[in-house]
Parts: structure tokens; sequence; C-alpha cells
């Protein structure tokens, strides 16, 4: 893996354990040499993530609708920045730049993108592993949903499984790393 594109908070969160977890995961990726692509911002996790991965001497790619530029600052000094016209683009722009794809800690935008992301994997439009960093059990509820809809039959156990969840940094890109894809057939 060479890049990876994060989904994360423009939102620092209301504890301190988020903030640290970007920092270590920013510190996990720049330490294998992997690339991170994700949403331009220096707010929130957003900006930690990628303050602390520019600062160690990392790669880091902002993709930024151009309504967000108004409103929120541009994370400074990033490897290279796009401005696309609207999210939808953003998204498709972000997923071609990247090998796989990491959720950290967010709200709808973060739960959006990596359900995307999900659902492209699940239709074979990529192969590319998908993971949750559940820092402090924040994913936890959002797990048992999707269990719940492995049990009422909505989800398939394959498709469930399409997504990887550790809550250590370093575990969690080593298993992004030796992800091998299944296939999933359709019925």
């Amino acid at each position: 893996m060479k890049t990876v594109c994060v989904f994360c908070g423009s939102s620092p969160g209301a504890r301190d354990i988020y903030r640290v977890s970007a920092r270590r995961l920013a510190a996990g990726l720049v330490e294998r040499n992997i690339g991170i692509v994700y949403g331009g911002g220096r707010a929130g996790l957003m900006g930690e993530l990628a303050a602390s991965a520019l600062e160690a001497g990392g790669r880091v790619t902002g993709v930024i609708p151009e309504h967000l530029v108004k409103e929120r600052s541009v994370q400074p000094g990033l490897t290279a920045l796009h401005v696309v016209a609207d999210m939808h683009v953003r998204k498709k722009m972000m997923a071609d730049l990247a090998d796989g794809f990491i959720a950290l800690p967010g709200g709808y935008g973060t739960l959006e993108e990596m359900l995307e992301a999900l659902s492209w994997a699940e239709l074979g439009l990529h192969c590319k592993p998908c993971g949750l960093l559940d820092v402090a059990g924040f994913y936890q509820p959002f797990l048992e949903f999707l269990d719940d809809a492995v049990a009422e039959g909505f989800l398939r156990p394959e498709s469930r499984n399409l997504l990887c969840v550790k809550c250590s940094p370093d575990e969690l890109i080593e298993a992004l790393c030796s992800y091998r894809p299944g296939i999933i057939e359709k019925h």
C-alpha cells in the first residue's frame, strides 16, 4: 500500500484520545512510507492528522470542494492540494488516489464516505481494504448495527467482513497492508 485515504471528523471530538489517535495513525503511516489522502482541512481530526504527518516528513494530499475552501481553512504545507467542483468529485478523486481507506471517528460525512467505499467494494468496483480505527469504542454502536443487519438478512456475512476493525493504529495499518481481497458473489 502506497497511499491510504483517511476519512475523519472536521471537529476534534470531546476527548483528547481522538486527537492522540489521529497523531498516532499519522506517525504509523509516515513510518511505513504510506502517503495520506484526506479532505484538505486544518480543523479537527483532519488537521491533527495532516499536521502530524507533515511534521514527520510524510506525504499528504488534500482534496477539497470549492465551497469548503471559502468556509474552512486549508491545511498549509500539503504535498498536493486538489480543489474540486463538489463532494461527488472529491470522493471519486480521493478513492482514485488511494490504495485503501481508513475511518477515524467523525460524524455524518466520515460515516457516509466510508460506507460509500464499502458499498463500492461490495459491488466489486474496487478491491481496496477498508478499515475503522475504533478509538475508545467509538464505533461499537455502528458495528452492532452491522451485525444486526447480517442477522436480519440485509447484509451478507462476506460483505460485513469487508470492514476491518482495530483499536490500535499500528494493528489497523498492518491489517490493511496484508489485506487480500476475496470474491463476493452477488445473488
